[in-house]
C-alpha cells in the first residue's frame, strides 16, 4: 500500500510539473536584454537659457502675420484635408520671392555654424538677415514660439528653441527658417555639420537627404500626396533608420500651415492629389534609433526617447505643368 501511495505522489508531481500548473516549479525566465542606446546619455543635449521674445524687435515698417502680436493665428484653413488652394500667377510670383528670401537667410545662418557658437547667436544672425530683406521671421510668436528660427541639435527632432548652449565639435544641427515677406511665407531647413562629425551622423544625414530628394522627384500633377510617405520609407528601407510620424509637411502660402498634410510614412490618408499651383513642404525627419519622442518643459522641443540622432531637410515646393519647382 505504501509503495502504491509513493508511486501516485510521484506521478502527480511529475504531471503538475509538466503542465506548469498551480504549485509547479517555475521555469527560470531569461533576463530581458536592455536595448542599447544609440548615444550615451552624457551626450544628450540639455535645455539652456532663452532670451525673451522681445529681445530682438522687428521694425514697425515690416508687414506682420496676423499672429505677430497675440500669438494666435486668426486665419485658419477649415476645409477638408483634400481641398487644397491653387495659387494664382500673382501668388506664385510672391511665393518665389518669399522662397528666395528664406533661402538667403538659411545660407547666411548656415555660414555661422561652427564649434563654440550658441544657437541663440544663430537666431541673431537669422533675425538680422530676415529684417534686412524686409521680411518678418515667421516662427516669432507663432503660438507663442519665442524665437525667430528653430535649431534642432543632435537628438532634437524638431522645434528646438535657440539658447545659450554652445555647439560643440561633432554635433549636427538642423536650422529651420521661415520668413513672411509681403504677405507670403517661405519655409526651408537644412542640416549642418559642426566641425568634424562621426561616420554614423554622416550616413544618417545623407540617407535623410536622399529620401527627401526621392520624394521631391516623384512630385507632379496627378500624384496622391499619400504616396510620398511610402517613397520616403522605401528609400530608407534596410538602413535601420525610421521616419518620424508625429510631425508632417504642410501646405503654405498666405498661411504658415494649411492643406495638405504631407505625411512622411506609408499611409492611406485622403490628403488630396497634386495639381498645378499647389505649394507645400516636404520635410522628413529621420532617426537613427527610436522615433518615439519626449517633449521638453518648453512645450516645443521634441527629442528622441533613446537619445538617437535625428536629421531633416525641407523645401517649399510648387507643382508646375512639368513637375515640381523648389522655391527655396
Amino acid at each position: 500500500i505504501m509503495a502504491a501511495r509513493w508511486l501516485l505522489l510521484y506521478v502527480t508531481l511529475q504531471t503538475c510539473h509538466g503542465l506548469a500548473g498551480f504549485g509547479a516549479m517555475k521555469k527560470a525566465s531569461k533576463p530581458k536584454k536592455k536595448k542599447k542606446r544609440p548615444r550615451p546619455m552624457s551626450e544628450w543635449r540639455k535645455p539652456g537659457n532663452v532670451l525673451p521674445r522681445t529681445a530682438r524687435p522687428v521694425p514697425e515698417s515690416i508687414m506682420r502675420p496676423d499672429y505677430a502680436n497675440t500669438g494666435t493665428p486668426r486665419a485658419v484653413d477649415l476645409r477638408p484635408s483634400w481641398m487644397i488652394e491653387v495659387k494664382s500667377k500673382k501668388d506664385i510670383e510672391m511665393m518665389r520671392a518669399a522662397g528666395r528670401c528664406a533661402r538667403e537667410v538659411l545660407d547666411a545662418t548656415g555660414r555661422a555654424v561652427k564649434p563654440g557658437v550658441t544657437t541663440d547667436a544663430l537666431d541673431a544672425v537669422a533675425h538680422a538677415a530676415t529684417i534686412e530683406r524686409g521680411a518678418y521671421p515667421s516662427p516669432l510668436n507663432y503660438h507663442g514660439f519665442p524665437k525667430s528660427i528653430c535649431t534642432s541639435v543632435n537628438e532634437v527632432i524638431c522645434h528646438g528653441i535657440p539658447d545659450d548652449i554652445p555647439l560643440k565639435e561633432g554635433d549636427v544641427v538642423n536650422v529651420d527658417i521661415t520668413v513672411y515677406l509681403n504677405g507670403y511665407h517661405g519655409d526651408c531647413s537644412e542640416m549642418f555639420y559642426v566641425g568634424q562629425v562621426d561616420d554614423k551622423s554622416v550616413k544618417l544625414v545623407e540617407a535623410t537627404y536622399d529620401c527627401w530628394q526621392a520624394a521631391i522627384e516623384a512630385c507632379k500633377p496627378g500624384v496622391n500626396y499619400k504616396q510620398l510617405g511610402g517613397i520616403i520609407e522605401e528609400s530608407i528601407q534596410g538602413t535601420g533608420y525610421k521616419s518620424v510620424q508625429q510631425f508632417c509637411g504642410h501646405g503654405i502660402g498666405k498661411l504658415f500651415h494649411t492643406n495638405p498634410n504631407v505625411l512622411h510614412y506609408k499611409n492611406s490618408e485622403p490628403n488630396g492629389v497634386m495639381a498645378v499651383g499647389h505649394t507645400f513642404t516636404i520635410e522628413p525627419m529621420i532617426c537613427e534609433g527610436s522615433i518615439q519622442s519626449n517633449l521638453w518643459a518648453d512645450d516645443w522641443t521634441a527629442v528622441t526617447k533613446d537619445g538617437g540622432r535625428s536629421a531633416q531637410f525641407e523645401h517649399t515646393l510648387l507643382i508646375t505643368e512639368d513637375g515640381v519647382e523648389a522655391l527655396t
